[in-house]
């Protein structure tokens, strides 16, 4: 199969370097370095190339912030029977753009990204196929991700969105609440330490990344689930009800174990 691969950052060209091995890979970057470092892949210097190498699905790789622009970009070069999808984080503006373009798409979000995830090592990573995609492209990534050893959800895009709220919101809020207080002066414990390297690793994430996940229309609802628990453990707090904050200590075991 022909496959395009716009955008060769971390994910991209991880993308690349799999699929090369039973596809015929071109890659196009803004950065042309990146794609010349895919010695896998053909590199396009530019969109309109795009049209001699007929691609049978175009996988949309850029930042959220420009993965609009890039399937616009595109889309005067491909053909009219080309596959288009997308790996955005939040899917409600791509949702909408799907509507309005007259390709076939389908839509993933690999919950493993450059700060964390071992790419060499996904068995216990996971990936979300969104349901509302075009059968013959889910059938595709789904047989890819499964050989990968990735575990696979089904969401919609309205699911997806709500899920996201809450397994990065929640995260990501904890962690900036926590760099927020931070004294450089303190002395870290291992606890402590934890926490800043988590810290220091979400910060390195694009600035626009950061602020479109926090605000997706669920977010100020798992916010108010982190309010509303501070304001609870304040409240054992001065009353130094010791019960209270067992039994708060063994719900959240229970949680978390």
């Amino acid at each position: 199969m022909r496959i395009a691969i716009v955008g060769v950052g971390h994910m991209g060209s991880w993308l690349a370097k799999e699929l090369a091995e039973q596809h015929e890979i071109c890659v196009y970057d803004l950065d042309r370095s990146k794609a010349e470092k895919i010695q896998q892949a053909t590199m396009l210097r530019e969109y309109a190339e795009l049209k001699h190498f007929q691609p049978e699905i175009l996988m949309n790789a850029v930042s959220l912030q420009r993965t609009q622009e890039a399937f616009e970009s595109a889309r005067p070069y491909l053909p009219a029977n080309c596959l288009i999808s997308d790996m955005a984080s939040v899917k409600s503006g791509v949702a909408e753009y799907y509507k309005r373009s007259p390709f076939r798409f389908v839509s993933v979000h690999p919950m493993f990204g450059p700060t964390f995830a071992n790419v060499d090592k996904l068995e216990n990573e996971n990936v979300i196929l969104i349901s509302e995609s075009d059968p013959e492209g889910a059938r595709f990534f789904q047989e890819f991700f499964s050989r990968m050893g990735l575990h696979i959800t089904h969401y919609s895009f309205e699911e997806h969105d709500q899920m996201i709220a809450y397994s990065l919101v929640l995260p990501f809020a904890s962690t900036m609440v926590f760099a927020a207080c931070m004294d450089t002066a303190a002395v870290p414990g291992s606890t402590f330490k934890k926490h800043r390297e988590i810290a220091k690793g979400l910060l390195c994430e694009d600035d626009y990344l950061l602020t479109e996940i926090l605000f997706s229309p669920h977010s100020l609802q798992q916010l108010e689930k982190v309010t509303t628990r501070l304001e609870f453990l304040k409240h054992v707090i001065k009353a130094k009800d010791a019960e209270e904050a067992q039994k708060f200590i063994s719900r959240l075991r229970k949680n978390v174990l």
